[in-house]
């Protein structure tokens, strides 16, 4: 008998239109593997969000990204609802959402990680809070939503519409962009970002044609199998299950490497990094999506 499965797509985050790409996606592709799907824009008002999961799925294909989707929030919701649901549960995905807190655990678990610092918003737009070159982003956001490069020469970025709450500031690694998925308990390959303006932000990810995508990335065998370990130490450090991605930068001049980020709910839209791997191991879209519903739990 085919499952149930309710894709949650769209929210009211900034990745609301990303959301909505994913869960479309991912909609068709778990219907083409013959699950019964039903595509639900949850509401804020719990009451509602209840009544539209009831009868209760057997299991929620979660697509929401950014804020309440990515960050415990939803998925403390279908902890208590007894919903078991894809991606990672209420504490590694607050986790990851809050970089200060991740980054903490990975420099415990041997992860190299950029210097940086947080600042508070009033502190924004002062004096330079390290040596150029720098980024600025968001201390809990994702999607590199209002991340800023200050260079030299720069006149440094404006901060009078910044609504994100505290900041955090890193030293800026020149060099590559490379990105891990990790299915389970195995990572799967490394791929180079190449944006071709600028650095990969917003824009870069989800628009056709401003990034290539080089996968598997020309690396060394060492340099790959050092970052899918770091990707996977990084997935179990902070307790997260199912599909993340981690990226990183990595200075061939110096051998510098950081990681930035682990995204728990990395995206599943047509130019997204996860099933561009997956199907480099021989996995394709609907196999991939359809093994993350067999695998979906909740910390009930």
């Amino acid at each position: 008998m085919s499952k149930n499965v309710t894709v949650l797509l769209g929210g009211w985050s900034a990745e609301r239109e990303v959301s909505l790409v994913s869960g479309e996606a991912c909609a068709k592709a778990l219907s083409d593997a013959g699950y019964t799907v039903t595509m639900l824009d949850p509401p804020r008002d719990m009451m509602k969000l209840a009544a539209a999961l009831n009868p209760k799925p057997d299991v929620v294909f979660n697509a929401l990204h950014g804020r309440y989707g990515e960050d415990g929030t939803i998925q403390g919701v279908l902890d208590i609802m007894e919903i078991p649901y894809t991606h990672s549960g209420q504490l590694a995905s607050a986790v990851a959402m809050d970089k200060p807190m991740a980054i903490d655990l990975f420099k415990a678990a041997g992860i190299p990680c950029p210097a940086g610092k947080i600042l508070q918003p009033s502190e924004l737009g002062g004096a330079d809070p390290m040596a150029r070159p720098y980024v600025v982003k968001p201390a809990r956001e994702g999607s590199s939503v209002g991340v800023y490069i200050v260079k030299e020469g720069d006149n440094g970025p404006n901060y009078s519409d910044w609504t994100f709450g505290d900041a955090l500031v890193e030293e800026f690694i020149a060099g590559q962009e490379l990105t891990v998925s990790v299915m389970g308990n195995k990572a799967l390959c490394v791929t180079e970002l190449k944006p071709h303006t600028g650095f990969y932000d917003f824009e870069a990810k989800y628009t056709d044609g401003m990034t290539t995508h080089i996968c598997p990335a020309k690396i060394s065998d060492e340099l790959s199998n050092t970052l899918k370990a770091h990707a996977l130490s990084a997935h179990q450090v902070l307790g997260c299950r199912g599909v993340t991605r981690s990226d990183f930068r990595y200075d061939p001049d110096t051998g510098k490497l950081a990681i930035l980020e682990i995204n728990t709910q990395p995206g599943m839209t047509p130019l997204s990094l996860v099933p561009e791997q997956a199907r480099y191991v021989g996995i394709d879209f609907p196999e991939l999506v359809s093994w993350m519903v067999e695998n979906a739990t909740c910390d009930a």
